[in-house]
């Protein structure tokens, strides 16, 4: 069995300077070695079912850690206080609106976590709950979910997104997206959430990221026939 100890160093010698900057830029913490997600997913291969590890490298508080440990924990095995706590500690949107909601959507807590995230006052919190319903609603059989609520948030989307923080535009976008494309009975009420938030304006500080136009993104989802195709897992 691989120990914490080996995974850090292993972390610590595919780190590299410039990896470490382009992700500071998007807004890493310091507490990271800078390692490629290429290189992660190696990793992965080795340490694949290892639970007590992933929630051992995620207490680490290292951002590279904190990602693999997403990478390779069930959500499955997690109960709602251990999710709740990876949320709250989350300090990097790249855990907050990718790690945390992957792990989470596979918990049969999902939505009740992503329902409470949703309405925290805390950015990262809130975006995690919407990213993490989005990731649900693309795994989950459309006879499983409760088609009224989805589009109760597709109007609460429409009616809030100007006002709320940043990161928060930008998974209320994703959601939008998520439900065109995954959610076949909402497409036509996610196409018009889509045309009236039209531009979502997101700051995405020192680099060249854009924020999808969730209009353009259905129409390219329906064209190459991809609606209603649910993916086998969130995680990439």
């Amino acid at each position: 069995m691989t120990t914490l100890k080996q995974v850090m160093a292993q972390l610590k010698k595919l780190g590299s300077e410039q990896t470490r900057r382009t992700c500071q830029r998007h807004g890493a913490p310091e507490n990271m070695f800078g390692v490629k997600v290429a290189d992660l997913k190696t990793i992965v291969k080795q340490i694949r079912g290892e639970q007590d590890l992933a929630l051992e490298l995620y207490a680490t508080g290292n951002a590279d850690a904190r990602y693999l440990a997403g990478l390779v924990a069930d959500g499955s095995l997690m109960t709602k206080k251990q999710l709740d706590g990876w949320c709250r500690e989350s300090d990097w949107s790249m855990l907050s609106e990718y790690t945390v909601p992957w792990v989470a959507c596979e918990s049969q807590h999902a939505r009740d976590l992503s329902l409470k995230w949703m309405a925290s006052r805390k950015e990262s919190v809130a975006s995690s709950g919407w990213s993490t319903y989005s990731s649900w609603i693309s795994v989950l059989p459309d006879d499983e979910l409760d088609l009224p609520e989805i589009r109760g948030l597709l109007k609460q989307v429409v009616a809030e997104i100007d006002g709320t923080p940043n990161r928060v535009r930008y998974t209320m976008n994703r959601f939008v997206i998520s439900v065109g494309v995954y959610v076949t009975p909402c497409l036509k009420a996610a196409k018009s959430a889509a045309k009236k938030i039209g531009n979502v304006s997101v700051d995405t500080g020192e680099t060249a990221c854009k924020v999808p136009l969730a209009t353009e993104y259905i129409e390219k989802a329906e064209t190459a026939g991809r609606i209603g195709k649910k993916r086998k897992t969130a995680k990439c």
